[in-house]
């Protein structure tokens, strides 16, 4: 499928996204590979990262953060306290931040917005809290930006990131019950003002009960919206 503006998101199932820039740079979101049971067994190998991306402290989200990162050696980008807790780990390529900065990478803009939801992580007895959640505007080398909203509820200030990062295409999540269902994304959408959206975090476990088809039910007034429902392993180029 096409997407345009040089640039390639490959699903690798939940909220795990590689994507390749116009520029060449590889980034991966949510490091959840290897032990993520929705990720194509010929994908599971991230060696060749440059930035992985983490929105909180969940084991779906970072199960295999600290693998990938020390395998990789791409420099890791969390929430402060994300960062700083990876730091104890061993790792040492980290850039931590907050909510509302900005970092440029190689040519990559990366800004944190808020997100509604928890973090944290069972660290052998004892459960560790990591930070607030966040999503990621990201602007890559061309210009072109797209939203990751990490997990989420629905809220009002969705129009203040479109509104002020004037994103191209939406991730978010549908899977209801930890997250927005198709009810919620599909206001989101009309919120942010995007024109095109990858549904993420859906059909992982049976409690994740949103889909695509209901989320395209939900948007069917919606002029001149592309949903891109890939499965984990296919690429939007």
């Amino acid at each position: 499928m096409s997407l345009g503006r040089d640039t390639k998101f490959t699903y690798l199932g939940h909220a795990t996204v590689r994507v390749e820039t116009p520029g060449g740079k590889k980034l991966l979101i949510d490091p959840w590979v290897m032990t993520n049971p929705m990720c194509p067994d010929d994908q599971k190998r991230v060696d060749d990262l440059d930035i992985v991306l983490m929105t909180h402290g969940h084991s779906d989200h970072i199960g295999d953060a600290i693998e990938v990162l020390e395998r990789s050696g791409a420099l890791g980008v969390g929430i402060f306290d994300l960062t700083t807790w990876l730091g104890t780990k061993g790792i040492q390529n980290l850039s931590g931040m907050n909510k509302g900065g900005t970092q440029e990478v190689d040519g990559i803009r990366v800004t944190a917005v808020h997100a509604d939801h928890s973090s944290g992580i069972q660290d052998g007895d004892r459960f560790v809290y990591l930070g607030e959640p966040v999503g990621y505007v990201v602007e890559l080398e061309n210009g072109f930006r797209f939203y990751h909203s990490g997990d989420t509820a629905l809220f009002g200030d969705m129009r203040l990131i479109g509104e002020l990062y004037r994103p191209e295409l939406a991730l978010l999540p549908i899977g209801d019950h930890f997250t927005m269902g198709p009810r919620e994304a599909a206001y989101a959408i009309r919120l942010l003002g995007v024109k095109k959206v990858i549904p993420i975090h859906y059909r992982t476990f049976p409690v994740l009960t949103g889909t695509p088809e209901d989320l395209k039910r939900e948007t069917a007034d919606i002029e001149g919206l592309e949903i891109y429902a890939i499965q984990p392993g296919q690429t939007l180029e």
